[in-house]
């Protein structure tokens, strides 16, 4: 019963997150149509955006694409929209892999002996995963029956490379009924929307993009950091042996949490919130 609970609530915040973005425009929708040049093109021309909830069982092609000729996976059909993968640790190693260069550049290239394509692929992915097999790693209420080496191979599916290409990692306790019940009623969507909407006019009005296509250098022109934020940043990233790409996503994160607070500066109270996002998995350190 508490598995499905979680699995229904992470289904809702992840289907939730299209309430929080902007629409489509017609003329972006239209672009990706011709990009895909396929059949499957029709299921992403709309000014919606998408929900793909593919089942952990789904081949490496139907997630990401294949076949001869080549045609689009659930990574295309996501674009501009929600990927969730739900039990992530369960999916082939190698679709996950392959997530890699999609997740960095927002294009995926299928090459067969007779045939290749390019299919766009900017998408936001939003997964869920028990930290252990049992699922009760951590858990105040009920021991977990996995062994460490259990533990830190069922996390080890999921690789280094991989984890350093997701910007927040949240980890979600179990709550007794009593506090589940007793929780008081957080903001509504729409006042999210609304904020995230601000944001993001922010972002593209000072540097013509959102904060997440901004690359190395553009961070430098647009960051806006305080000294003390960026001393707080450099100690942080030799504590924790960021890899560049970790240390220009922190930047990335600390400058989207500044635009939500309407600040034109990343303070160092942006830059420790930003910080506190890059958590590793439970019972793994990188």
């Amino acid at each position: 019963m508490e598995s499905h609970l979680f699995e229904e609530i992470f289904l809702a915040v992840a289907a939730n997150l299209l309430i929080c973005v902007a629409a489509i425009s017609r003329r972006t929708a239209l672009s990706d149509c011709q990009a895909c040049n396929s059949v499957a093109a029709m299921e992403i021309c709309h000014t919606r955006r998408a929900f793909r909830a593919p089942h952990h069982s789904a081949s490496s092609a139907a997630l990401i694409g294949g076949g001869s000729p080549p045609r689009p996976g659930e990574i295309t059909l996501a674009q501009h929209g929600v990927l969730f993968l739900d039990e992530l640790p369960e999916f082939q190693r190698m679709s996950l892999e392959a997530l890699r260069e999609p997740l960095e550049t927002g294009r995926v290239h299928i090459s067969r002996s007779a045939h290749q394509a390019e299919f766009p692929a900017r998408f936001q992915l939003v997964a869920a995963m028990n930290p252990c097999p049992c699922g009760h790693l951590g858990n105040p209420t009920k021991a977990c029956r996995c062994s460490p080496d259990q533990v830190a191979r069922y996390q080890n599916r999921l690789s280094g490379p991989l984890l350093d290409r997701i910007d927040l990692t949240v980890e979600v306790p179990v709550l007794p009924p009593a506090i589940l019940s007793a929780a008081a009623d957080g903001e509504t969507s729409a006042v999210v929307a609304a904020r995230v909407a601000a944001a993001r006019d922010r972002a593209i009005a000072r540097q013509g993009c959102a904060n997440g296509q901004l690359g190395a250098a553009q961070l430098d022109a647009h960051l806006g950091m305080a000294p003390e934020a960026e001393t707080m940043l450099h100690r942080a990233s030799a504590r924790l042996a960021w890899s560049a790409r970790s240390f220009h996503r922190v930047l990335r994160i600390a400058r989207t949490i500044a635009d939500l607070a309407g600040s034109d500066v990343v303070t160092s109270q942006h830059v420790s919130e930003a910080i506190q996002w890059r958590r590793a998995l439970p019972g793994r350190d990188d």
